[in-house]
This record gives structure tokens, C-alpha cells and sequence, in this order.
């Protein structure tokens, strides 16, 4: 891991880029942050839209975090951003926003090609950059994992055992093969679904809910579309991670 900037924010979150290997990131850590007082962690999950897209709305979730005393980190996805190109992926979310614009169903083998192999390349990058930032002192664990194209936090919280809580955000198109990892998911989950999400397969997040197997899990359902998430979302987010970070 290599920093190549920082900057404190108006409330005293210290901002840091980084990049790891070819992979850009950013972690925000709260003032209180130190070798000697480590915090918790919570991994920021996004769409494919480019950090650069996405910082307005990641760094006012890492503030939130900060005011709560947690760290918060996040990393640029397979080709999105300034990494290199992904022609495979490219030419699915073409096909996807075809079938969208036409108003037809968006069948399995499109949803396969857009979600999988992102899922598989991204996966080992988020561990990679857990390693890199929990060797940080002023980082102790544990880990959360917030937000994001659901079927990643899905792997995740299957795959590493650090992740010891996920907030999933039900607004993203789910292949089949993920129902059965979410059979495997074990830790606590809230779930976050806007009911009225354009474009969302509204039954398929609720089957994905139903077939978690997690002992602990919530789902948060409000009206309004993709953009729509009330103020307020946020609040019972933020206790959830309160509780298990803690």
C-alpha cells in the first residue's frame, strides 16, 4: 500500500488515497484514531460508476462512520474508473442497458456476465487491501462491510472470516448462483431494499433475503426508487455497526 495524498476534512476525518498495486483507494479515519486507541473498520462498497463518481457519497458515509468512531476504507472496482479497460464486462453492461432501455427482461445469462466475473475479480482485491490496511496501527478490527453490488458483500461474507457484519444494499441484480452462498452467510446482516427500485428485481431481493442463513438479519424496506433512500436509512444503519463493532 502506498499513499499518495491526504487531507483533513472540515470535521477532522483525516482523508488518505492510496493505491495497491494498480488498485486506487481511500481510507478516512477518525481523529481519534491512533496506534495506541486502534478502530474498527468498515469496508465501503459502490456501483461499477468510478470512485471519482462515487466521492461525494462515499466520503459523506465515512464521515457518518468517523462521527461514530470507525475507520473507512474503499478501492476503484475491475474496470471502472482509471484502471484498464474490462472489454468482457463492458460489453455486458452494454447489453444490460439495452434490455433496460427496451423495457425487456434482463435474463440470467446478461445478469451472469455483468455479476460474476466481477464478483470473482473483485473479491480477492478487497482482501488484499484488508491485509494492507489492517497491518495500519492505527486500525484493529473488526470489520464491517457496508453497501455495494450485493452479490460482492455476499462473497465476502462468506469468504472472510475478519467481516464480522454486512449492510446490504438489495439494489442490484442477483444471479442464481448467489442464492446458494447466501445460504452460507452466517454473520449479521441488515438489509437495506427500496421497494420501488427501477430496474430492481424487487422478488428476487426478497428470496435473497429469505435465503441468507444468518440467525441475525433484518430487512429495511421503504418506498421510492433506487435514489430514494430516506435520511433516517442511515440511522438504523448506523446502529446496527454500533452494536457489532463494538
Amino acid at each position: 500500500m502506498h499513499f499518495t495524498s491526504q487531507q483533513h476534512l472540515d470535521d477532522g476525518v483525516l482523508e488518505r488515497r492510496f493505491t495497491l498495486g494498480e488498485i486506487p483507494g481511500i481510507l478516512w479515519t477518525p481523529a481519534s484514531a491512533s496506534p495506541s486507541a486502534p478502530v474498527p473498520l468498515i469496508l465501503l462498497g459502490h456501483p461499477t460508476l468510478g470512485l471519482d463518481k462515487m466521492y461525494p457519497r462515499l466520503a459523506e458515509r465515512a464521515r457518518h462512520a468517523a462521527a461514530d468512531g470507525f475507520a473507512s476504507a474503499t478501492i476503484e472496482l475491475p474496470g471502472s474508473g482509471d484502471r484498464p479497460h474490462w472489454p468482457a464486462a463492458e460489453q455486458a453492461r452494454a447489453e444490460l442497458r439495452q434490455a433496460l432501455a427496451a423495457g425487456e427482461p434482463v435474463g440470467d445469462e446478461i445478469v451472469d456476465a455483468v455479476i460474476l466475473p466481477l464478483v470473482d475479480r473483485a473479491v480477492p482485491e478487497w482482501q488484499a487491501a484488508l491485509d494492507a490496511l489492517l497491518a495500519l496501527p492505527e486500525l484493529g478490527g473488526p470489520v464491517g462491510y457496508s453497501g455495494g453490488v450485493i452479490s460482492i458483500g455476499v462473497r465476502l461474507a462468506v469468504v472472510e472470516p475478519r467481516i464480522v457484519a454486512a449492510g446490504l444494499f438489495a439494489g442490484s441484480f442477483i444471479p442464481r448462483a448467489m442464492f446458494e452462498e447466501a445460504r452460507r452467510v452466517t454473520i449479521p446482516l441488515h438489509v437495506l431494499l427500496q421497494w420501488d427500485d427501477e430496474g430492481n428485481d424487487r422478488q428476487a431481493a426478497l428470496d435473497m433475503f429469505d435465503a441468507f442463513g444468518s440467525k441475525e438479519k433484518s430487512l429495511h424496506a421503504n418506498m421510492g426508487g433506487h435514489t430514494g433512500v430516506p435520511a433516517y436509512a442511515g440511522e438504523a444503519a448506523a446502529r446496527f455497526f454500533t452494536r457489532h463493532l463494538r
